[in-house]
């Protein structure tokens, strides 16, 4: 059944690639040549974007360069530029439909950014969100880390670059943030999660049980919620399906399991793929390149 135009769900598509830091990508993905592994997640967009079920409401796509354009640190930012570009693109296409819900496929960790404001904007204080994540997100330009899919979270909560805060409709308060599946740090992370007061899930935490995670979005007082899935936080012993190697995270059947219960006792207005790096696709890619009449 068609929803009406005030209950628009728009599946945006946004494979940008800009946002992973130069060090992840060089540590990480050694088997490709940098500038194919840099370029993975797009990839990753686009392999989503095939095996997922036919939408049923408006798909859009938020422009992003393959080009070398705008890669450069500033302000402690890497791909500052094509970042700011970006992100005011996909605000305008995302405007055009003024959804009521999100779907958005990435692309790295970033793309969250975005929708999540726009939800925010949209919902208030009555949105919460579930960063499902090996990683906290919550770098700053001062952090020694200068990849800005390490900062999506921190520019959510206000703390981000002041030239790309400025592009934000929203911010969300702190403490409508859990970090769900957390258990890789860097040592510039402890302060800002307890300085900002945002809520963590260890693994082991849920293993059992989504129950500590719904008791906390319950005293929220949301009842809406946004939830970011870095596949990342799929423990790497069971499968490799984002950049780096993460053992001891949640399991497949556990992200599923929370993702129905997040569904079955709250108002999902915002749901979010990223990190997905297919390497047997790029591996295929780079095997055919050179076959003749494929170029």
């Amino acid at each position: 059944m068609p929803h009406s135009e005030r209950d628009t769900h728009l599946r945006l598509v946004w494979p940008q690639w800009q946002g992973a830091g130069t060090s992840s990508v060089e540590a990480f993905a050694p088997e490709f040549p940098f500038d194919v592994a840099r370029r993975g997640y797009a990839t990753g967009t686009a392999v989503l974007e095939a095996v997922l079920p036919p939408h049923h409401g408006p798909t859009a796509t938020a422009p992003v360069t393959m080009s070398d354009y705008g890669l450069e640190q500033r302000d402690g930012v890497e791909a500052k530029q094509v970042v700011l570009d970006q992100l005011a693109g996909a605000f305008e296409v995302i405007r055009e439909h003024a959804p009521a819900r999100i779907t958005t496929l990435g692309g790295e960790c970033s793309v969250s950014i975005a929708p999540f404001a726009e939800l925010a904007h949209r919902y208030g204080d009555d949105l919460a969100i579930v960063w499902i994540d090996a990683h906290p997100d919550i770098g700053t330009p001062n952090s020694e880390y200068k990849g800005y899919h390490a900062m999506a979270v921190a520019t959510l909560t206000g703390h981000g670059d002041p030239d790309v805060q400025n592009l934000l409709p929203a911010t969300i308060s702190p403490d409508k943030i859990a970090l769900v599946g957390l258990h890789s740090w860097t040592e510039d992370d402890f302060p800002n999660v307890a300085e900002w007061g945002i809520e963590t899930f260890v693994p082991d935490q849920l293993r059992e049980s989504t129950r500590p995670l719904l008791d906390w979005i319950t005293a929220t007082g949301c009842s809406r919620v946004a939830i970011h899935f870095d596949v990342d936080a799929i423990d790497s012993e069971e499968i490799v399906l984002g950049l780096g190697v993460e053992p001891g995270g949640l399991t497949s059947s556990e992200v599923q399991r929370i993702s129905a219960d997040i569904t079955s006792n709250s108002e999902v207005v915002g749901t979010t793929i990223a990190e997905f790096i297919p390497r047997q696709v790029i591996q295929l890619q780079q095997l055919l390149k050179s076959f003749p009449l494929l170029g």
